[in-house]
Parts: structure tokens; C-alpha cells; sequence
């Protein structure tokens, strides 16, 4: 599965930080089951990768990515997991390289028009505006759309479920990243059914 076809099969990335590492696998049951498919798991806290791992084998239907990505080696060690992609707050040399020779298909953050035209000159053509509000929002998107049309984004950072809709009318946008699908809160309550119901809310968002 390519990267673009990732980035469609759902209209939200929810962006999740496990702390609980027995939460793993019926949080991600709960989104799949909501309609929420395609899932990142950070690398924000210890219990990420083993996360990843148990969702892959254990939650048909979901398609498991790593998020956070900062160092080259994590990608390496986040496909043996059974991560299908992965996603960095930014990009450099290191990660370009690692990108290649692990041959995880890589989302890399970029917030300038310059970064962009790096990330486009480095072989990516799909990327994450992050942090997407504070790099402009929507009006970015809109302004870089005409010089840079061959582009697709997964803006990420500071979106709700109220403000998505505004970012995935934009033409340059497959889907968003958003933490709200998983709040702390029902997290630690063990709470699936609420977490179900908020992925089917985004679910039932639609692309343009």
C-alpha cells in the first residue's frame, strides 16, 4: 500500500500517545471499528513500539504507522514491528537516507514553502504541514496549492474535529493528523465506547 492511498483510506490520522501499553489493542479496535483505519502511533512515549506491534497482529483492518520519527534507526525498527509507514515532525539528510534503505514509506513534516521544495527536490511528494495552525492553516495550504500543485498534505497540529472540515476542503489535502480521537481522559478510563463514537464523528468527515 502506497502512501497516498494510506492518507485516503481515512479523512483523519489520529495521532496517539500510548501510556498504557494493555490500552494498545482495544483502543485501536474501538477506531476500526468507528470507521478509523489508518493509525499513528508516536514514538512519544517507551511503549510505542510494542504498541505497534501487538495492534499489527492483533486488529485486522487497521493500518498501523509510527509516528515521531527523529532518528534514522527507528525507521528500521518500526517496519520490524509491523509499522506500513511512518511520520516525522520534520526532515534531514539522515532520515532521507534511512527513508530509502528501510523502505517504510515516510510522511515528513514541513512548515515553509522552502521546506517543501526540499522535501519535493528529496523525492516526497506527500507530506505533513506541522504544526499546521501555527504554520498558517488553511490559508497556507490555499497560497502554496498554485506554486507547489504536485504537493499533498496531511496538516497536523492544533485541529479538531470542528475546525477538520475547513482543512480537508483544501485540494492540496488527503486528510488530517489529530490527537483528539484519543483523549487522556477516556484513555485512562479504559472508555472504547467513547473513543468509537468519536472516530465515527471523524469518520463521517469527508474529503473536498
Amino acid at each position: 500500500m502506497n502512501l497516498i492511498d494510506i492518507m485516503r483510506a481515512s479523512p483523519v490520522i489520529p495521532v496517539i500517545a500510548i501510556d498504557n501499553p494493555d490500552h494498545a489493542v482495544p483502543m485501536a479496535r474501538a477506531l476500526v471499528e468507528g470507521g478509523i483505519r489508518v493509525l499513528e502511533i508516536t514514538l512519544r512515549t517507551a511503549h510505542g513500539l510494542p504498541a505497534i506491534r501487538a495492534i499489527a497482529g492483533q486488529v485486522p483492518g487497521a493500518i498501523v504507522g509510527v509516528g515521531t520519527l527523529t532518528q534514522p534507526e527507528e525507521l528500521a525498527a518500526a517496519r520490524e514491528a509491523g509499522a506500513v509507514f511512518g511520520v516525522s515532525p520534520g526532515l534531514t539528510p539522515a532520515l532521507v537516507a534511512a527513508a530509502k534503505t528501510s523502505g517504510l514509506p515516510l510522511l515528513p513534516g514541513v512548515m515553509t514553502p522552502s521546506e517543501v521544495m526540499a522535501a519535493r527536490d528529496a523525492g516526497f511528494r506527500q507530506l505533513k504541514l506541522f504544526p499546521a495552525v501555527p504554520a498558517g492553516g488553511v490559508g497556507m495550504l490555499n497560497a502554496i496549492a498554485g506554486p507547489l500543485p504536485d504537493v499533498t498534505f496531511c496538516p497536523t497540529g492544533g485541529i479538531s474535529q470542528e475546525t477538520a472540515p475547513q482543512f480537508l476542503a483544501c485540494k492540496n489535502v488527503a486528510c488530517v493528523g489529530g490527537s483528539w480521537l484519543t483523549p487522556k481522559d477516556a484513555m485512562q478510563a479504559g472508555d472504547w465506547d467513547r473513543i468509537r463514537e468519536i472516530a465515527r464523528a471523524a469518520a463521517a468527515l469527508a474529503v473536498r
